[in-house]
């Protein structure tokens, strides 16, 4: 009695070829039959991690050191309130350029994880969610200098309070903008601290090696730096000043692996 086989709908096999005796899985996934192609390429990943790090290399310092703490005055209140009055555009510009480079960390997370997750997917994985954590943690404080603002620009709803209070209010806040990016700088420190065991583990150059030493070195300065000031009430000691080193070198050589485009299986041991 003859049988007539029906194809079933809905189920593809993954397709196979042979290269050098392998089966090599074609572009279909074997668990789910969609396809899997590549939505980024390791040279594009880096490019995407290298300039997000060249933008906030002049971002991130430029909102810190030439706007908030030339504007700032620790220990004067009244001085720092008419300095962010008159110059509340300029505030606000330092406000926007943190948020920019809150969004560039989420954006050179991903990119970092999709270059290294073939070195180890996991470790890459809390590499990218160390960042992306250090992200939220940074937007959420920069609500301390929005609210600090709102009390400097005299809004309606103020006037029911002194002068002094307010004034003592936004010191307040602008303190808590900055433990609030301390504390974040601590897991900003992990993250670089698992980077730079992905970097020293995809491959066995000595160049490769030193660079993510230095990596983990960088790191370690943001967690002591970080648990310093959490800890100790008079720490004043700057250890990251000195291990930046790492996060420089690692820039340079993801714009250049970038720009050079390299995306064979051995991109990420060069």
């Amino acid at each position: 009695m003859p049988t007539t086989v029906r194809p079933i709908s809905g189920l593809s096999a993954p397709s196979v070829s042979r290269t050098n005796g392998r089966d090599v899985r074609g572009t279909q996934d074997a668990s789910l039959g969609l396809p899997a192609t590549a939505d980024i390429s390791l040279r594009q990943a880096a490019l995407v991690a290298g300039l997000g790090l060249l933008l906030m290399t002049f971002l991130a310092p430029i909102a810190n050191f030439g706007v908030l703490q030339k504007l700032i005055v620790p220990g004067d209140a009244a001085i720092t309130a008419q300095n962010i009055a008159a110059a509340q555009g300029l505030f606000r510009l330092a406000i926007g350029a943190f948020f920019v480079v809150a969004v560039l960390d989420v954006v050179i997370g991903w990119a970092l994880y999709i270059r290294f997750q073939a070195v180890n997917r996991s470790l890459s994985l809390l590499a990218a969610l160390f960042r992306v954590v250090y992200a939220t943690m940074l937007g959420v404080a920069l609500t301390n200098l929005v609210s600090a603002l709102q009390l400097v620009g005299g809004a309606d709803f103020l006037k029911a309070f002194g002068t002094d209070q307010l004034q003592a209010q936004m010191m307040v806040l602008l303190s808590a903008f900055q433990s609030g990016w301390d504390l974040a700088l601590i897991i900003f420190g992990l993250h670089l601290f698992v980077l730079g065991l992905l970097v020293f583990g995809s491959s066995k150059g000595r160049a490769l090696r030193v660079l993510g030493i230095l990596v983990i070195a960088a790191g370690l300065g943001y967690i002591v730096d970080g648990c310093g000031k959490l800890l100790l009430p008079d720490y004043s000691l700057t250890v990251g000043a000195y291990t930046f080193v790492g996060e420089a070198l690692l820039m340079f050589w993801l714009l250049w692996k970038g720009i050079r485009g390299t995306d064979s299986k051995r991109a990420m041991s060069s």
